[in-house]
């Protein structure tokens, strides 16, 4: 049995759940007195309103509280605190720990309203909160919310409408300009303004001429706390005017001369598509050789025959008119030296030789001569032409200098003559050339192209919502080419002209706010322009004066598990920024310390809930002009767990298995227990049966083998526990003679049938084939369509094998075949002989395709995909998309296209900017459902700003503290991934140290303001550069910044060899640290003496930096030494290198009975004198002892003949001779004596006192005499005399 580690957290605060919300500093600027500026996204955060703690609340925004003792006194002396309010993190995932599930029910209305609050704060676009009560009560500032393009051009047929929407409370009026004078509607009757708009309208129903109405015009909406205004709206009416007329003769050219047919198009608004046909309405068919330029002259790089064929006119199409007026056309008449215009020429591989037309080097026909220059503005298309002519016709190549095309957005037009690059910046600038080049030589045009801008936002201004007495700031900075110059005005007039205002300061782009009052109240307008272009942006300066609010239901519930985290969220709203206290039960001490922790955005935090943890907790919001309250029941759960788990088990075929999992949960959480086999969902069969606390499986089959996982489940938590069950073959003895019988698969099912036939179901009839001694145990249906993927069978169903007939569920608009498969415990057999075809009549989608996604691959991009549908899901002919998209929260109309594929990219899109995204599913028949929703993105690009204010502080001599102010959301360009300092080790402080310059680099994920970069080399310089990094890449580095880090610990000294040339000596080396990390002041050598586990007293020596080697005289002869050495610095010592001196070569193990010291003293010089000295002694009595041997005469060894067996040796009889070599045994012809000691006979003469211990059985020259006895006469014994005094073996344990 496993138990899964599947639980944990997904939602800390139990049943009320929701998305996740990220979020940024919406406030654009910061006073030097932050105390007096109140952050609305601190007022709107998500996580001080959000009701589950799963939704995220905002880290890396700047949190500010009023602190309530000193705003009871003054709203001046408030004090705003910043403070990151970052999410507490989920605890770790428990083996035992519930998985909390999110809600299934829709969060409430006032939770939308609160995040589309905030998340229009972060745009910059701060509303009040979508309650009606408040909405009412509060002020506000008009806001241009809609208006007409720059430049509006308009049909002449159709009225004018000129847009111009606002909001603010109360409503604002509107008035207009044209021309920069005050425009009367009243005066003019074809005039009019919607109702509850600004927009116009000029209605021409009743006559009147709309060139009249051309001008610049401009929308002013006012209501009593300032004037917001539109940009400046220049009316065009479309023009579409008459071609001249004009007689043209023949062109007569020479075949091979090069021909531009100009078509000279009357001038339109906007300017006409031009394209060339034949009088008679033909497309001229283009190639390299005949092509169409940009200006909309035909060109021809050489003229052939065939060219006179057809005629050319040139047609313009306008776009409002929808007209195209055709020129009169151009007629060719071509002199050659070859009249026979022969078709078979043109594929000639020389056809201009075959002609006689003379082959010439390429020249430029457009632009002439060998330079030119184009200017084009930063975020326009680039267009690069180049038309040559030549024979034969040139191949053109486009280079740039000093660099590469930019390949992620320039593409090659028009047969390779036109190079466009989209979307240009700054970088695209510099000389391009076109190569033209053929067989007979190459020539080339260089292009010099400037990039300039028109004005675009680095900073734009943001509305600023204030409380009284609060500091702020408007920011208004653009970039261009050239630069931009900035003008302020304050509700639609100059700022110079307005009357002063001491609490206002005006320092270049920026407008600093000191001490705001009610009265500040006013709509500012920055205008920023240059000779290309200008940009115009309203931002409204509001004072709100607020009590406090609760945003959220009251009494809400909320049921959490027990011991796990949780959050209570009580949203608020106030101005000044109330403070927010929590009380349990009515109790009167707040609520903050121990387990629980107040977050600044006011959510309380429990660490772990308890069963004490049960109970009413009120909220209390309190300002200086009031305070609100609110109540959450929290209840606790105990948690579900699973007891009594499966264990894997082993089960022979056709056995039962039974699968305990036995739940203990909470009785009024309604409880769930379902079965997963290999974690897919488990189908119960009629072989299985499911109980509440068991799953029991009947016939075990090999199929059956796997893995199975109990799941038991509340909508607040799940528990998980997992066996795996291995299925045996049964090995049994056969019991009938069918089981004896060889076993195969089965035969082929036959003779299928369709019967029954309705709209979406059909009844199969087959007849099963021979089971060959093994029992179908099922039937698999497969079929196979003969339009999307013909000849590709696919499962329908699966069937017990009982049965033979069964009724199939069809899927509109599909040429239906079947065949069926039998399986048995052998395996399948083949498929069965298809069916006769069955077409089900079609009908509309029923669904959409599943994963549709909108992801930028380039940054203007967008590519929309989506998994295709297959054949029976199509449900009718022509299987198509329609493709919807728009920008997100915006009013603008729907796109869309139809697409038969599975993606479509839409171009020209703004940079990582929000889209809504619908693909619906459509046939023949009709539309699928209404699609959902989804969220794409467009691509990104790389970031434009770089971290500013960069500090850096050292912490220690390896690590920093970093510091840096982060960039605004709108240069990013792309989703913040992280902030990425790149930093390099410049040099060493240590003279002729050489040091590598390798860049390395520390990330810091998320949007967050400061990180500790580590692991760096004491006492170096470093030089470090930061960058913002998104899904694109790096963003322009920031301003190089220098550090010093001070000197550290050295690392260990290197190559430390420890020597021992003799008994009383050892000497020791080593080198200097690779690694000093400051300036050397010596080194430290501890030593210690050991003897096995003994350990003598360490000694201590220091040494001078130059020192790299030391002697020591041993005072201890036989025990071992261990050193330890490390170098200093002015900070300490640092790491620290061990060895040992060596063990001696012949030192053992140490035994029982002797220790090391015994080793030691054997290679003493005095010891080895006395085993010398003891060895010639008893070499000397060996040689004494055979001198007596040999004088006191012979053995007496008879034959075997010779000498009668006496009674006591019985085994002698036979020949045999026992050598046992038994200890306890005693000696032939010795007597056990009473106390168990065996006494020598009167003869010891014999070879048992020459070996050691053994009987005697030995010859004297030390072969074997076991055929021989022993035995000696007693005559023959008492004649010698005993050799037990001179035996060499007495002899040398007389010694011992």
């Amino acid at each position: 049995m496993r138990r899964l580690a599947a639980r944990g957290a997904a939602g800390d605060a139990g049943e009320v759940a929701a998305p996740a919300t990220d979020s940024t500093d919406c406030a654009q600027g910061r006073s030097p007195r932050p105390r007096r500026l109140i952050d609305l996204c601190a007022i709107w955060d998500p996580g001080a309103f959000l009701p589950s703690a799963s939704w995220k609340s905002a880290s890396g925004i700047a949190r500010r509280r009023l602190n309530e003792a000193e705003t009871l006194s003054s709203v001046r002396q408030a004090q705003l605190e910043r403070l990151e309010a970052a999410r507490p993190r989920r605890p770790g995932s428990r083996e035992r720990g519930p998985v909390l599930r999110m809600a299934r029910q829709q969060p409430p209305p006032w939770v939308h309203a609160a995040v589309l609050l905030c998340l229009l704060c972060l745009s910059g676009a701060i509303e009040i909160p979508m309650d009606p009560s408040i909405q009412n009560e509060l002020s506000q500032p008009p806001t241009i919310t809609k208006q007409s393009v720059k430049d509006h051009i308009v049909d002449p047929r159709d009225n004018i409408l000129i847009e111009c929407e606002a909001k603010g409370n109360p409503a604002p009026s509107f008035h207009w300009t044209r021309n920069s004078r005050y425009f009367n509607i009243a005066k003019d009757p074809r005039v009019s303004m919607r109702r509850r708009s600004g927009t116009l309208v000029i209605d021409f129903r009743s006559g009147g001429r709309p060139e009249e109405y051309e001008g610049e015009y401009q929308c002013f909406a006012r209501n009593k706390y300032g004037t917001a205004l539109s940009n400046r709206i220049r009316l065009q009416v479309s023009k579409s005017p008459l071609w001249p007329k004009e007689n043209l003769d023949p062109v007569v050219v020479q075949e091979g001369a090069p021909l531009t047919l100009q078509c000279n198009p009357p001038p339109g608004l906007p300017s006409p598509v031009i394209f060339w046909m034949s009088s008679s309405m033909e497309p001229i068919t283009q190639d390299k050789r005949v092509s169409q330029g940009h200006n909309g002259d035909l060109y021809f790089s050489n003229v052939m025959l065939q060219d006179m064929q057809t005629d050319y006119s040139c047609n313009a199409r306008f776009h409002f008119t929808h007209t195209i007026q055709q020129k009169n056309a151009f007629t060719l008449k071509v002199l050659t030296n070859n009249p026979y215009n022969d078709s078979s020429l043109r594929n000639h591989p020389d056809m201009y030789s075959a002609r006689g037309v003379a082959e010439r080097t390429p020249s430029f026909m457009y632009p002439q001569g060998t330079a030119s220059s184009q200017m084009v503005l930063r975020g326009m298309d680039l267009l690069l032409e180049c038309i040559a002519s030549g024979v034969p016709t040139p191949d053109i190549a486009w280079y740039k200098k000093g660099g590469d095309l930019p390949s992620d957005k320039a593409k090659f037009e028009n047969f390779n003559k036109a190079l466009r690059i989209t979307n240009v910046s700054e970088e695209d600038s510099g000389e391009y050339f076109c190569l033209a080049s053929n067989k007979m030589g190459s020539t080339r045009h260089t292009i010099s192209v400037r990039v300039k801008a028109a004005p675009y936002w680095l900073d734009e201004p943001k509305n600023l919502i204030l409380a009284p007495g609060e500091d702020g700031r408007l920011v208004c900075r653009a970039n261009g080419n050239p630069k931009p110059t900035v003008q302020w005005m304050i509700n639609g007039e100059p700022l110079q002209s307005a009357p002063p205002n001491p609490n206002r300061e005006v320092a270049g782009d920026t407008i600093i706010f000191r001490d705001t009052q009610i009265s500040s109240r006013a709509v500012y307008q920055c205008n920023t322009s240059n000779e290309h272009g200008y940009l115009l942006a309203n931002a409204f300066v509001s004072v709100l004066d607020v009590p406090p609010r609760m945003l959220s239901p009251r009494n809400q519930l909320i049921r959490v598990i027990l011991y796990n985290r949780t959050r209570l969220d009580c949203p608020f709203f106030g101005s000044p920024i109330p403070t927010l206290r929590w009380f349990k039960n009515g109790q009167g001490s707040n609520l903050d310390g121990g387990n629980y922790h107040v977050y600044e955005n006011g959510s309380l935090e429990i660490k772990m809930i308890r069963k004490e943890d049960q109970g009413i907790y009120t909220c209390v919001a309190t300002n200086i002009l009031g305070k609100a309250e609110n109540q959450v029941r929290l209840e606790v759960k105990d948690p579900t767990r699973i007891f009594r788990m499966p264990e894997d088990q082993v089960a022979k075929r056709g056995t039962t298995v039974q699968l305990e999992c036995r739940v203990k949960h909470d009785p009024s959480l309604k409880l769930t227990v379902s079965w997963l086999k290999d974690d897919e969902p488990l189908y119960i069969g009629n072989r299985m049966k499911k109980e509440d606390d068991s799953l029991t499986i009947f016939g075990v089959a090999e199929r059956d083998q796997g893995s199975y996982t109990c799941v038991a489940s509340t909508e607040l938590d799940q528990d998980l526990a997992k066996a795996y069950l291995t299925v045996l073959a049964d090995q049994a003895t056969p019991t009938n003679h069918l089981a004896a019988l060889p076993k195969g698969r089965p035969d082929r099912p036959r003779d299928l049938e369709l019967t029954d036939l309705a709209e979406r179901s059909v009844r199969l009839t087959w007849i099963p084939g021979d089971d060959n001694n093994s029992p179908i145990t099922d039937y698999v249906v497969q079929f196979e369509e003969d339009q999307f993927q013909p000849g590709v069978w696919h499962d329908h169903s699966k069937f017990p094998g009982s049965v033979n007939s069964a009724v199939l569920q069809l899927s509109p608009y599909v040429n239906y075949q079947f065949r069926v498969i039998a399986i048995n415990e052998v395996g399948s057999s083949h498929p069965s002989l298809p069916s006769e075809r069955y077409r089900t009549s079609g009908a509309p989608p029923e669904s959409n395709p599943a994963d549709v996604k909108g992801e930028g691959t380039r940054k203007n991009n967008m590519e929309i995909t989506w998994t295709p549908m297959n054949a029976t899901s199509a449900f009718g002919p022509n299987l198509r998309y329609i493709v919807k998209w728009r920008r997100r929260e915006t009013r603008e109309s729907w796109n869309n296209v139809t697409v038969w594929g599975s993606r479509y990219v839409v171009g020209q899109t703004p940079v990582y900017v929000p889209y809504e995204i619908r693909v619906q599913a459509e046939n023949d028949f009709g539309k699928g459902p209404e699609p959902d929703t989804v969220i794409g993105y467009s691509g990104e690009d790389y970031p434009r700003a770089s971290p500013t204010d960069v500090k850096i502080r050292v912490l220690n001599s390896t690590a920093i503290s970093l510091q840096w102010n982060r960039v605004y959301p709108d240069t990013v360009q792309g989703q913040l991934r992280e902030y990425r300092a790149y930093y390099w080790r410049e040099s060493s402080l240590l003279k002729n140290l050489w040091v590598s310059q390798k860049r390395q680099q520390a990330s810091f994920p998320g949007d967050r303001p400061r990180g500790v970069v580590s692991r760096l080399f004491p006492y170096s310089n470093y030089k470090l550069e930061m960058v913002v990094v998104n899904g694109r890449g790096d963003g322009p580095r920031s301003e190089t910044k220098e550090f010093t880090t001070p000197e550290g610990v050295p690392s260990a000294p290197r190559r430390f060899r420890v020597r021992q040339p003799n008994l009383e000596t050892i000497n020791l080396e080593w080198d200097h640290p690779e690694h000093p990390n400051g300036i050397l002041i010596g080194y430290t050598l501890k030593y210690v003496a050991f003897n096995g586990t003994k350990l003598g007293k360490q000694i201590v020596e220091n040494f001078s930096p130059n020192q790299t080697k030391f002697t020591m005289q041993r005072a201890d002869p036989v025990s071992r030494y261990r050193f330890t050495l490390s170098a200093r610095t002015q900070v300490g010592s640092g790491e620290a290198v061990t060895e040992e001196s060596p063990a001696p070569p012949n030192e053992a193990t140490p035994t029982a009975a002797y220790t090391n010291n015994q080793a030691d003293i054997a290679t003493q010089g005095w010891f080895i004198g006395l085993m010398c000295a003891i060895a010639l002694l008893v070499l000397i009595l060996l040689i004494v002892c055979f001198i007596k041997r040999s004088r006191g005469g012979k053995y007496p060894v008879r034959e075997k003949k010779d000498v009668p067996l006496g009674p006591e040796d019985p085994k002698e009889e036979d020949g045999s001779f026992d050598y046992s070599d038994e200890d306890n045994k005693p000696l032939q012809g010795s007597q056990t004596s009473l106390d168990g000691t065996i006494k020598q006979q009167e003869s010891d003469d014999s070879l048992v006192d020459y070996g050691e211990g053994g009987e005697g059985q030995f010859n004297e020259d030390g072969s074997f005499i076991g055929q021989y006895t022993v035995k000696k006469d007693k005559e023959e014994t008492e004649g010698n005399e005993s050799s037990e005094a001179t035996s060499p073996v007495n002899a040398i344990y007389s010694l011992a």
